[in-house]
């Protein structure tokens, strides 16, 4: 998987890589098959954006988050990122069973 971490207006320091890859963990338990991650961190006067687009097999899940404070708004991304492909998981897995079950019942 490629994680790209990018900055508009701020260093990306040390610590703030150390805390996108911790929570990085979060995303690579549900799904091992993430082709891509880009995570865009801005300020724009007292508020910290992070912007984040993960790009799986099929699909492509963007989220963004806007805190006071850029770790918090790291935590809300990845926690809408989870969201998102939790829930595009459960879309692939039902449209395989409702096929399987169809060609039981009708195969």
């Amino acid at each position: 998987m490629q994680v790209q971490l990018s900055g508009q207006q701020i260093e990306v320091t040390q610590a703030l890589r150390d805390h996108v890859n911790s929570r990085l963990d979060r995303l690579t338990r549900l799904d091992d098959k993430i082709l891509s991650l880009s995570i865009v961190l801005s300020v724009n006067k007292l508020q910290q954006r992070a912007e984040g687009t993960v790009n799986v097999s099929g699909a492509s899940l963007h989220a963004e988050a806007l805190e006071a404070d850029m770790y918090v708004s790291i935590d809300v991304l990845f926690d809408k990122l989870v969201t998102q492909l939790r829930k595009h998981r459960e879309k692939i897995c039902d449209k395989h069973q409702r096929a399987v079950r169809e060609e039981r019942q009708f195969g």
